[in-house]
């Protein structure tokens, strides 16, 4: 299985300055520590060896704490000279990865999916691009996914509230030689440059997880999060 991770951890957790302030939000505490350790354990759990951690907002902030634990994987940083939007700051730490294969995860989505399962998936479907999807209830923070058949995605739906749907859980995998071959501008949105042409093209597959899912980015979630991965 692919062993490669980038964690997008460059977030400036605006909507979560109220309950956090002058933390980027993977730095957000959960008890003892930051959101981004119970992150890092739950990738060393699945079998990921080396993280690429793509920094931002008070990159310094997560280089000091990662330098000052033993973690149980080896971590690496980029840092991003300024907000290169989400699929700029996945371009910039593809310089720190070792092979093609890759895992990305958002460092504000904690979603505990089987990742050698996924990986089996992306490989069985012989997807250049696959995304981790959660099946959700009655929801209108995201936008919802449409599959066919074969699971492929074939469209990405507006946030909107929705009964019942998909949602995209933030964990995808791809390789580093895909993202490349795009020709893909320094600073650009993952969604709109990437993954709308790719569903539009008949390119990316969902695969579906109904496990935990939480996104700490306002702060109710962020305080669901306390209860449950601290416990």
């Amino acid at each position: 299985m692919t062993r490669e991770c980038i964690v997008l951890a460059g977030g400036l957790g605006t909507r979560l300055r109220s309950v956090v302030a002058d933390k980027p939000k993977c730095m957000a505490p959960l008890g003892e520590h930051p959101f981004l350790y119970y992150l890092l354990q739950y990738l060393h759990k699945q079998g990921i060896n080396h993280a690429v951690l793509s920094l931002g907002y008070l990159s310094e902030q997560v280089i000091n704490w990662c330098n000052s634990m033993e973690l149980p994987l080896r971590v690496s940083f980029t840092v991003e000279p300024e907000p290169l939007g989400t699929g700029g700051g996945i371009i910039n730490a593809l310089s720190a990865v070792k092979g093609n294969e890759i895992f990305i995860v958002n460092g504000d989505t904690y979603f505990d999916v089987d990742l050698a399962a996924f990986n089996n998936f992306h490989q069985a479907h012989q997807s250049p691009l696959s995304l981790a999807l959660k099946p959700m209830k009655q929801f209108d923070r995201y936008g919802s996914i449409q599959l066919d058949e074969q699971q492929q995605i074939t469209r990405f739906h507006e946030k909107k509230y929705c009964e019942e749907g998909l949602i995209n859980g933030g964990i995808y995998r791809t390789s580093a030689g895909f993202l490349e071959s795009l020709s893909l501008p320094e600073k650009f949105s993952f969604e709109k440059e990437v993954l709308e042409p790719g569903a539009h093209a008949g390119k990316l597959y969902g695969f579906i997880s109904d496990t935990y899912f939480i996104d700490i980015g306002i702060p109710e979630d962020y305080e669901a999060a306390k209860k449950v991965l601290v416990s």
